[in-house]
């Protein structure tokens, strides 16, 4: 499922998580980039004007940073200025891939980093305002993302009719977007920042804030440009040396025990659509959420629901315990016939507007960068055998999340018209300053086993555990990771020793 960085409004969604191999690649050398053909890009001259409260830019970056006559396309940033006096900048990335950080910027620190540092954010390469992906229209999205099949789901009927539907969706993307569409992978975006940096702060490091997907740019930036590394956090990890398809089972799993959270917290309470013990109401869960396809439920809008949007409902609604009621409310929906609170969680987490359009290109910028940061094509075992082992792995959960997200990706992917990029066999970033590396315990989308990985595998990484559920810990009610993290960027202090907060 993609992660997602959330505010504090439900409404406000940021982003989607990924998945990445490892690959061979060179580490560049900064000064030979910008003395190379590639040498205009550096020259340019960023140009602020006000939009809002903010200040606003663009910058041009080649389309392939390793062809010397790379068109190439625009890049959108927005500036938020220090209240006070400015120490420095923080650039900022609200995870994805797909989330904007132009929109993100205001959102994205305490009051006491926006009084004393510019705060940069920017949409990466694909994204929103900067040179977009476009695939579908609206109408073409809304087919694909809600349409039901004539084939039940987990048969090789299913599997034919979603191949023929996103070999045609693949199409689309191609034709509409161009050759920028296999050039969103994450070494792409790395050298990108690499290049705001530069024209931003000259020869000052990078200062960077990364949440979910904003973490693996992170650690790629910082595998790729160690020297350049200034004050790095990373929130919401994510460990770059899984292989893609145990990233998606261990997901799956922290789902499913974020459901296990729910179900106990909601027995504990009046007003429960489950009864009996813990594993009772999972199994009850489990036969509700399937038991809509066929039924004939249908939303206000005339949309017929299925177990596929159920399952993106509920993940929706398990990235914070603030979501909880709204869990319920989908749980009792069903029982009762009222398709309507699972898509409104569903058009949440999709930026579905109310008259069906979309509010954001997330869900592109989401599937086109996982399948070039991943070589779908080297996994043997077919969709539905994936499809079942992750399953297994999530009983409850697993066997609904995976239908719109991991079944869509494998099929996808696997017919990609371009192929996946290389990436950094390691993510030591040797040299590096210190990097902190933020794990929520029961965070469903960004396990916590994989900040222990990342901050293990950077020599310099410095872990800091967040005790509780929810996605990302930053910049929330937690004041420990808060004053921990500000202190690093104000004061340049880290922890001797994880404050597990």
């Amino acid at each position: 499922m993609a992660c997602i960085a959330l505010t504090a409004a439900l409404a406000t969604t940021l982003s989607g998580c990924f998945l990445l191999p490892p690959g061979p690649s060179d580490k560049p050398d900064t000064q030979e980039t910008t003395d190379s053909a590639f040498a205009e890009y550096f020259d340019q001259e960023l140009e602020w004007d006000a939009c809002g409260s903010l200040e606003c830019a663009t910058m041009s970056v080649p389309i392939d940073w390793e062809d010397e006559q790379s068109d190439s396309v625009e890049i959108a940033l927005a500036k938020q200025p220090a209240f006070d006096d400015a120490k420095g900048t923080i650039f900022v990335n609200p995870g994805g891939p797909g989330g904007s950080g132009v929109e993100f910027v205001e959102y994205a620190v305490t009051d006491d980093l926006a009084d004393n540092f510019d705060v940069v954010g920017w949409d990466p390469r694909g994204v929103g305002a900067s040179t977009p992906v476009e695939c579908f229209d609206d109408a073409g999205k809304d087919a694909s993302l809600y349409d039901t099949f004539d084939e039940p789901y987990q048969t090789e009927g299913w599997i034919d009719e979603l191949t023929d539907e996103l070999k045609d969706y693949a199409a689309a993307c191609d034709e509409n977007t161009g050759a920028l569409l296999g050039k969103l992978d994450t070494v792409s975006t790395a050298h990108d920042l690499e290049l705001m940096r530069y024209l931003i702060t000259g020869d000052e490091p990078l200062d960077y804030l990364g949440y979910s997907y904003g973490t693996f740019i992170g650690a790629v930036y910082a595998e790729l440009f160690p020297d350049n590394v200034g004050h790095f956090v990373l929130d919401g990890a994510i460990d770059p040396q899984v292989e893609a398809f145990d990233e998606l089972v261990v997901q799956a799993v922290g789902f499913e025990d974020n459901l296990r959270a729910y179900m106990a917290d909601c027995l504990a309470n009046s007003g429960c659509p489950f009864t009996g013990t813990l594993d009772d109401a999972m199994a009850q869960a489990g036969v509700l959420m399937g038991s809509v396809d066929g039924a004939g439920l249908v939303s206000s809008d005339g949309r017929e629901l299925d177990s596929a949007t159920v399952g993106t409902g509920v993940a929706m609604s398990l990235y914070s315990s603030d979501y909880w009621s709204y869990l319920t409310d989908l749980f009792n929906g069903i029982k009762t016939g009222d398709a309507d609170p699972v898509f409104f969680l569903a058009d949440v987490y999709n930026s579905r507007d109310d008259d069906g359009s979309y509010a954001d290109n997330g869900v592109e910028v989401y599937q086109a960068t996982t399948c070039v940061d991943n070589d779908w094509t080297e996994d043997s075992a077919s969709t539905l055998e994936r499809l079942q082992q992750i399953s297994e792995a999530a009983p409850t959960i697993g066997p609904y999340i995976t239908l719109d997200d991991y079944a869509v990706l494998d099929v996808l992917c696997t017919n990609w018209p371009y192929p996946a990029a290389d990436f950094p066999s390691e993510y030591d970033a040797k040299g590096a300053a210190p990097i902190m590396v933020i794990g929520t315990t029961n965070d469903p989308a960004t396990p916590y086993v994989w900040a222990q990985a990342l901050a293990k595998q950077l020599d310099s990484g410095v872990l800091v555990t967040v005790e509780g559920d929810g996605h990302t810990a930053y910049n929330g009610d937690n004041d420990c990771v808060n004053s921990v993290v500000d202190q690093y960027f104000l004061d340049d202090v880290v922890p001797d020793k994880d404050p597990k907060c």
